[in-house]
């Protein structure tokens, strides 16, 4: 069966100001961000991509757009909204360090298959609509391009985490022990039997396994994970 390659956007505007994106409009990445978006083509180098499939928010089409114009051959990506960030309902737009102190956060935590955003979608919602989205792509092309083929999804953290989740077999309540950097790349193939975690947040070297001043991003408590995906400011 064809190898995926999931994508998460570069680092974004929301991502450094540590505020909980979702899908406001007009999130775009930022100066990071772009330049991490300007290394995938490189570290992409080698591998032919038999389609490039995308969450429609901007920062995931603004990660896309240089390895697009690297490859004009690939044509523009496919967008799906089920590859789309949660819905984080009411807690769209607001700053980590304040949804810290929300009784839902031990929830997100800690069970996450219990946690529902209000106004938004559960965490459940967001797992059934990512992965079935992932393996009818992954079937697609294997019918259209043949086992071998790779392919490439731009997504978001929780989404990606969810999908890794389902590919290991863990429960929802284990997602946040799976860490995604931004622009970083996880690889999964699917087989008839089971699927095979090929890389997981890889970014194109071992940096990010170096000692950091904080282990955690800023804005939440230690040893928590941060909604929506690592921020790249740690």
């Amino acid at each position: 069966m064809p190898t995926l390659l999931l994508v998460r956007h570069g680092r974004s505007t929301a991502n450094s100001a540590g505020i909980l994106a979702g899908w406001t409009p007009g999130v775009d990445l930022d100066e990071a961000g772009r330049a991490q978006a300007e290394e995938l083509p490189g570290r992409l180098a080698g591998i032919p991509l038999a389609q490039v499939v995308s969450s429609p928010l901007e920062r995931c089409r603004q990660t896309l757009e240089p390895l697009l114009a690297a490859r004009p051959e690939l044509g523009a990506a496919a967008l799906d909204e089920r590859l789309g960030e949660c819905h984080y309902g009411e807690w769209t737009g607001r700053p980590l360090r304040e949804l810290a102190d929300e009784p839902l956060w031990r929830t997100v935590q800690d069970h996450a298959s219990a946690a529902a955003f209000p106004g938004g979608e559960s965490l459940r919602e967001l797992s059934h609509r990512t992965v079935s989205a992932v393996r009818e792509w992954d079937a697609k092309i294997a019918v259209e391009h043949g086992p071998d083929a790779v392919w490439l999804a731009a997504s978001h953290g929780d989404v990606i985490k969810a999908v890794v989740a389902d590919a290991l077999g863990l429960h929802l309540d284990q997602f946040q022990r799976i860490s995604v950097e931004p622009c970083s790349i996880t690889a999964i193939r699917y087989t008839p039997h089971r699927p095979f975690l090929l890389r997981l947040g890889d970014t194109g070297g071992l940096g990010s396994l170096a000692p950091r001043r904080d282990h955690a991003d800023p804005a939440v408590p230690s040893g928590d994970a941060t909604v929506g995906g690592e921020t790249g400011t740690a």
